[in-house]
């Protein structure tokens, strides 16, 4: 190969967990749990390979990354590729099932689902292998624009505390970057990866269907509605979209400032308003030439324990070393967002109680106070811990390269001006530009926030969020410049030492749905007749969708006939459809599936009901449900 030539595959493989009964996670809500199935979630692989290195780079439609689940693909993938040329990133749904985490941080209300944590580490490394099977000769090309409406800064109070150079690079209070590489097979664009902030909560803790929420439909419009793959079929798929985070951490898409306040008042259609406003801007830059990426591809990775990480002066704005301490969430994270109340009795920024309790701690311990002060400490992380896995302390801080782009890869949730500060210490150490440095945002694990110093002053929810204090931002900051001189000099890294193994202490929960009494049989049928515009729906006794999750398949198909013959022209994976399971009263529980007809639409149609029932022995029995005809005209 030359430097100009790279071999780049990719793949799309369905990670949905469990939509019954499981904790949609992000909210923090322990009554949200999983009711049914909108959008089905999918993990998206690149493998760039310019014939010396090669990077993995996978994004996907999940709330979080877990070290639970970055050890386990890894594990799977035979020794192919180490940590430290493999992203794993998510997009950052609220509206996905939980309980994958080995931390009991993140299992509280929801404890260990395996099913979940089984479809997602299947799914991630099936797209690898897809993707490692579509290797193929490609040119890739980079390209920036721009997109101001689909955020707002949900927190501006804080914003408004850094120093002026820093906001006046954000004038409007976002961050309106958008960045796409693409991927080219003889003049044809095969896929693309998009690089954009605004946080996947479209979707408000009212919503009880799975969501791939924003970001998803991006992909799920550009890949399906727009290119006409099937997720289902056996082919490999002609055009692959992923709509990866950078640093959304003040990013919201509620452009109206409140809970599901975005372009409308109904939050399914401001999801797909808000995906589709990033499909536009990523769709647009294909118009551009872009820069033809050249100079192949290289990684670095190291392990930093953000309990205790001596920061030199050099990283520090006040001019003096200072050290980190252990994780502790602040009354102001318990108060959540303007997106979504937390926990009554707590409010962002001060907490009378917690605000005095916490100043006469950090009198006994100044350098507690150093690290932490003013966050009105509420959970003790550290002292947590040794009761059992609580929440991690050592984290990987990632470094990926693309031809003139630089990845940085941070387990957490980054707001936009520490990511500015981020970008501007690699790109500084690198000698790149800075539009073609990110910050790629829950990457590899999860640590909740990171704030400036000064946005740390107001402690807002993020601030309340960034567990291990002041200084985070600028240990990191330090790492990311030794991963950047690493790479620029082409020496290695430390290892550091990973976050331990915890999968041995989990508790699994228990799938406390059952199967209604003969699942399959009808309980509503649709209307004889519909036009375009309006809502089919029918209900069936339910089956427990958990029994199989139907990972690559489906729950249900809508049906035409078209001349004498029936052809499937709409499952789970649409936006037009929506699986809803309840439990029932007398009949057990229900399943009621939906269809919004499209315009266009004619002519005899059917709704298909697809479950697994647990026979007397406990073993799967699949069965088919089928709707009345209806008509459509």
């Amino acid at each position: 190969m030359t430097d100009r030539d790279f071999l780049v595959g990719r793949g799309i493989a369905d990670i949905t967990g469990e939509a019954a009964g499981c904790e949609l996670m992000g909210y923090g809500k322990s009554w949200q749990r999983s009711a049914g199935l909108h959008t089905r979630l999918r993990a998206r692989a690149f493998v760039i390979d310019d014939g010396v290195r090669r990077v993995l780079l996978i994004v996907c439609d999940l709330p979080l990354m877990f070290p639970s689940v970055h050890r386990a693909v890894l594990a799977r993938l035979d020794g192919r590729y180490t940590e430290s040329n493999v992203m794993i990133t998510v997009t950052h749904t609220h509206c996905g099932p939980g309980g994958y985490g080995h931390h009991h941080l993140y299992n509280l209300s929801n404890g260990f689902h395996p099913k979940t944590f089984a479809a997602i580490v299947d799914g991630i490394t099936a797209a690898v292998e897809r993707a490692h099977a579509d290797l193929a000769p490609a040119d890739l090309t980079l390209a920036h624009g721009e997109l101001r409406d689909a955020s707002t800064n949900r927190s501006r109070v804080a914003f408004d505390r850094n120093p002026r150079a820093d906001r006046e690079f954000f004038p409007d209070g976002v961050d309106p970057q958008t960045t796409v590489l693409r991927v080219e097979r003889a003049g044809r664009v095969v896929g693309v990866i998009n690089w954009f902030a605004t946080h996947g909560t479209s979707m408000t803790n009212r919503n009880l269907l799975i969501s791939s929420d924003n970001k998803g439909y991006a992909a799920l419009h550009w890949e399906r509605e727009v290119e006409g793959g099937d997720y289902l079929a056996p082919e490999p798929p002609g055009f692959v979209a992923a709509f990866a985070q950078t640093n959304a951490g003040d990013m919201s898409p509620n452009v109206g400032g409140r809970p599901g306040s975005g372009p409308t008042g109904d939050e399914f259609e401001n999801t797909r308003i808000i995906g589709l406003r990033q499909y536009a801007a990523a769709a647009s830059l294909l118009k551009q030439p872009g820069v033809p990426v050249r100079g192949g591809v290289d990684h670095r990775l190291t392990h930093v324990d953000l309990s205790a990480t001596a920061v030199s002066a050099e990283f520090c704005g006040d001019g003096r070393a200072h050290r980190t301490r252990g994780p502790i969430g602040g009354a102001a994270a318990l108060a959540g967002t303007d997106e979504g109340k937390g926990f009554a009795g707590f409010r962002q920024q001060r907490n009378p109680f917690w605000d005095a309790l916490s100043a006469v701690l950090y009198r006994l311990a100044p350098g507690l106070r150093d690290a932490q002060a003013p966050k009105g400490m509420t959970l003790p992380g550290r002292l947590l811990n040794r009761l059992r896995p609580f929440i991690a302390t050592r984290f990987p801080v990632q470094l990926l390269r693309v031809g003139p782009l630089y990845l940085i890869g941070i387990p957490g949730e980054v707001t936009i001006v520490a990511g500015l500060r981020l970008r501007r210490t690699v790109a500084e150490l690198v000698g790149a530009e800075l539009e073609n440095v990110l910050v790629a945002g829950y990457s590899n694990g999860y640590f909740h926030y990171v704030t400036t110093p000064e946005e740390y002053e107001a402690q807002r929810y993020e601030g309340g969020s960034t567990l291990f204090g002041r200084w985070q931002l600028d240990a990191l900051r330090q790492t990311a410049a030794r991963l950047a001189v690493a790479l620029r000099d082409g020496t290695p890294v430390e290892r550091g030492t990973p976050e331990p193994d915890h999968s041995g202490r989990i508790r699994p929960a228990e799938d406390e749905t059952a199967d209604g009494p003969s699942p399959g049989r009808v309980l509503t049928q649709p209307a004889p007749s519909y036009h375009p515009g309006e809502q089919a729906s029918v209900s069936f006794v339910a089956a427990n969708p958990n029994n199989d999750l139907r990972r690559g398949r489906t729950y249900l198909t809508v049906e035409s006939e078209v001349d004498g013959a029936w052809h499937t022209i709409a499952d789970d994976g649409d936006w037009s459809t929506k699986f809803h399971w309840s439990r029932g009263k007398s009949t057990g529980p229900v399943v009621r599936i939906t269809w919004d007809i499209p315009p266009g639409a004619t002519g005899p149609h059917r709704i298909r009901y697809h479950g697994d029932a647990k026979d007397p022995a406990g073993r799967n029995e699949p069965f088919t449900a089928v709707s009345d005809v209806f008509v459509i005209g």
